[in-house]
C-alpha cells in the first residue's frame, strides 16, 4: 500500500481503496480489478495530478471519493471522518456539498432542457445557500460572474448548445462551486477544449484556490498540464499509483520506467519526440492478474523478480517515492540501469541516482 502525505491535516484520504467489477456470467464470474490498495491524502490548498494513460482507474478513483460508486474495499476520510460509516443522508448531503466534481464533457454533464440559471439554482436550493427568488438570482449571478462569465443575466438564461465548449465548462466549475466545497474534483475538465482556451481555464482554477481555498485532485491523461497546475503528481497503471513526487521533480527526474515512457511522448521545445526508451506493446492484465508488477510485461528494464513480487515503496526522497524494483532489490543486487529525463527534452537523459 502506497500513502503519500500531503499535509500533517488531510482534507480528503483514501486508505486501501479498491474496486472490484464483475464480468461475465455462468457459474463462475470473474472480478475485473479496477483499482488495488490505493491510498493518498490531498491536504489544504493543494493541488495534486494524477496522470496515467486510459484504463489505468483514474477516474474510478474521482467517483469513489463523490460517492458516485462505492468501494469493493477500504476506507475514505473527510477531515479526519469516515464518511463510509456515515449512514444519515443529512451527513452524505453535508458531504457532498464539501467534495464537489468537474466532468470531461461539459456538454454531456449539462442537460440540455434547462437553462444556465436553472443549472446553478438547484444545487444552491438543495444545499440552503439561497433563499426566496431575489437572492437565488443574485446568487447565480454572483457564480457566473466569479467565472469570468458575463453578462451574467444573459449567460443565465442562455441553454447550454448556446455556449462554447470552454463556457459550458465554466458553467460546470460554477454549478461545483455553488455548495461552497472544499475540495474539487476535476476530471480532464480540460480535454475538450481547444487549446487555446485550456490555459485560461487551469488558470481560473488556481484563482479559485487562492480566493476559496480549495482543494483539487487534478485528474489528467495530459503530463504537461499537470506540470503546470499541480503541486504535486501521482502516476497511475493499472490501478496502481506507482510513483509520487513534486511536479516539477517528476517532470525533470522521473523514477518509474513508466513514467519515463509517459514523458517520452511529450514533444520536446525543438520538436523531437524522440526517445532512448521503448515500451512493448500490449495491455495490462486487469482479470486475474497475475502476481508481480503490472507493468512488467511492458517494462524496458524487466528483471526476474519484476514477474514474482510487487514491489513496495521505495522512498527516493523527503517527498519523492517510488514502486519498482529497480530502486528495491534491483538496487540491491546492483541492478539499477533506470534512467531519468532532464529539462532539456524526452530526447535527453541523466542518471537518476537512489537516495540512501
Amino acid at each position: 500500500m502506497t500513502t503519500i502525505n500531503l499535509e500533517s491535516q488531510a482534507i480528503l484520504e483514501a486508505k486501501g481503496l479498491g474496486k472490484y467489477f464483475q464480468v461475465g456470467g455462468g457459474f463462475r464470474p470473474k472480478r475485473l480489478r479496477a483499482l488495488h490498495e490505493v491510498s493518498f491524502a490531498l491536504g489544504q490548498r493543494q493541488v495534486v495530478a494524477l496522470v496515467g494513460e486510459s484504463g489505468s482507474g483514474k477516474s474510478t478513483i474521482a467517483r469513489l471519493l463523490v460517492r458516485l460508486m462505492e468501494p469493493s474495499s477500504g476506507k475514505i476520510f473527510f477531515r479526519g471522518r469516515d464518511i463510509l460509516q456515515e449512514e444519515p443522508r443529512t451527513a452524505s448531503l453535508a458531504y457532498r456539498a464539501q467534495v464537489q466534481m468537474i466532468f470531461q464533457d461539459p456538454f454531456g454533464s449539462l442537460n440540455p432542457v434547462h437553462t444556465i440559471g436553472n443549472h446553478l439554482e438547484r444545487p444552491l436550493l438543495l444545499h440552503g445557500k439561497a433563499k426566496g427568488d431575489a437572492e437565488l438570482r443574485d446568487r447565480v449571478h454572483e457564480l457566473l460572474e466569479t467565472v469570468e462569465l458575463k453578462p451574467a443575466a444573459e449567460i443565465a438564461s442562455r441553454y447550454p448548445h448556446q455556449l462554447s465548449g470552454g463556457q459550458r465548462q465554466r458553467v460546470a466549475i460554477a454549478r461545483a462551486l455553488a455548495p461552497g466545497p472544499s475540495v474539487i474534483l476535476a476530471d480532464e475538465p480540460i480535454s475538450m477544449l481547444d487549446v487555446s482556451i485550456r490555459v485560461g481555464v487551469l488558470n481560473l482554477m488556481e484563482r479559485l484556490k487562492e480566493e476559496r481555498g480549495i482543494s483539487y485532485l487534478y485528474i489528467t491523461h495530459d503530463i504537461a498540464s499537470a506540470r503546470y497546475f499541480a503541486d504535486r503528481t501521482m502516476v497511475m497503471y493499472a490501478g496502481h499509483i506507482v510513483e509520487g513526487a513534486p511536479s516539477e521533480e517528476l517532470m525533470h527526474r522521473p523514477a518509474h520506467p513508466y513514467t519515463q515512457l509517459l514523458l517520452s511522448a511529450v514533444p520536446d521545445p525543438n520538436g523531437s519526440m524522440k526517445s532512448e526508451l521503448r515500451a512493448k506493446s500490449g495491455a495490462p492484465k486487469l482479470i486475474d492478474p497475475p502476481p508481480g508488477c503490472p507493468f512488467a510485461d511492458r517494462c524496458p528494464s524487466v528483471m526476474k523478480v519484476c514477474r514474482q513480487e510487487m514491489p513496495g515503496t521505495t522512498q527516493l526522497e523527503q517527498n519523492r517515492w517510488v514502486r519498482c524494483h529497480l530502486f528495491g532489490q534491483g538496487a540491491e543486487s546492483g541492478t539499477v540501469g533506470l534512467q531519468g529525463m532532464s529539462a532539456a527534452g524526452p530526447g535527453s537523459v541523466l542518471p537518476v541516482g537512489v537516495a540512501s
